[in-house]
């Protein structure tokens, strides 16, 4: 069944590369695939002139746009929010701030403890960046036009180099678009699933105090939430030996390219300091290849509990 998801990825494919071909607001771009797919001849509606000076400009248009507006900015200890420390889930504090505090942040003008993020999902550029619409299509209309339906959320990502998304899937359908620096992705297809580890872990939240540091506080009456404790960058292979049977796909998505990530891939992703991207999230098909992979997954926790 790896072909459902592989069938045009060859065994030295490991490390994925750019086809070339189409053109994105006057630049050229490249659309990454999981399996190497073609472009040639595409034409994306994806805007990204504007922002491309806008970063050229050290975010000068930024503070003039969207400077005072309050947005939510994610803050931990260590870069890794939604993520597995000390034995809990741990998700980041979310704090509320002035877009140009941030980036004052980001451009490092001024000190603060922890490491910040702006990657609060569910549609956060509609939400919380309206100003930004005006410079970026509302979709992705080859996209749209192939799924036959518009994104369920189009979200905004700047961030600190220090920030990392731990090991885990989504289910949509996402195009991930990098405006500015690039990011780095770790990718295993849904058919990896026997060999990437599941836990139970107490979901707690961070907590900055006065003096900068952070405590981590247990969500009350939650239930526990199953993540994947696995870092796929260093693995333990002495505590997860099965991971040693995975095949992850290595993918460096840099300005100007996009990345087309299908559902239920499993993904880490790291970046360069204040990357900049956007991206699409359409909702997946719950089709054969979604059944296939509950499948899968059940039959996984049924033989880990003989």
């Amino acid at each position: 069944m790896r072909q459902l998801y592989c069938e045009r990825l060859g065994e030295t494919q490991r490390d994925l590369t750019p086809t070339r071909g189409v053109r994105v607001g006057g630049l050229h771009a490249e659309v990454l695939g999981t399996w190497v797919h073609s472009a040639r001849g595409a034409q994306l509606s994806w805007r990204i002139l504007p922002l491309v000076v806008v970063v050229t400009l050290g975010y000068f248009t930024f503070r003039k746009v969207v400077g005072k507006r309050r947005v939510s900015v994610a803050v931990t200890p260590n870069g890794y929010a939604d993520a597995v420390y000390e034995g809990r889930f741990v998700m980041p504090e979310e704090r509320q701030m002035p877009f140009e505090d941030f980036l004052d942040i980001i451009e490092r003008k001024r000190a603060a403890s922890g490491v910040f993020y702006v990657q609060k999902q569910c549609s956060n550029l509609t939400e919380e960046f309206p100003q930004l619409l005006q410079d970026i299509d509302p979709h992705i209309a080859w996209m749209s036009e192939a799924l036959g339906k518009m994104p369920d959320a189009v979200n905004f990502w700047l961030g600190e180099s220090a920030a990392v998304t731990s090991l885990h899937k989504d289910h949509y359908e996402n195009l991930y678009c990098v405006v500015s620096g690039e990011k780095h992705f770790i990718l295993l297809p849904p058919t990896d699933r026997p060999f990437i580890p599941y836990e139970f872990f107490q979901p707690a939240t961070y907590k900055v105090n006065e003096d900068g540091s952070f405590d981590v506080i247990d969500v009350q009456k939650a239930e526990k939430v199953p993540w994947i404790p696995l870092d796929p960058v260093n693995p333990d292979l002495s505590r997860y030996p099965e991971y040693s049977h995975a095949r992850p796909l290595h993918c460096t998505v840099r300005a100007g390219e996009m990345l087309y990530l299908p559902s239920l891939w499993f993904h880490h992703v790291q970046q360069s300091h204040g990357c900049i991207a956007v991206n699409f999230w359409y909702d997946m098909e719950y089709d054969i290849k979604y059944n296939y992979f509950q499948f899968l997954d059940s039959l996984i926790k049924t033989m880990n509990t003989l």
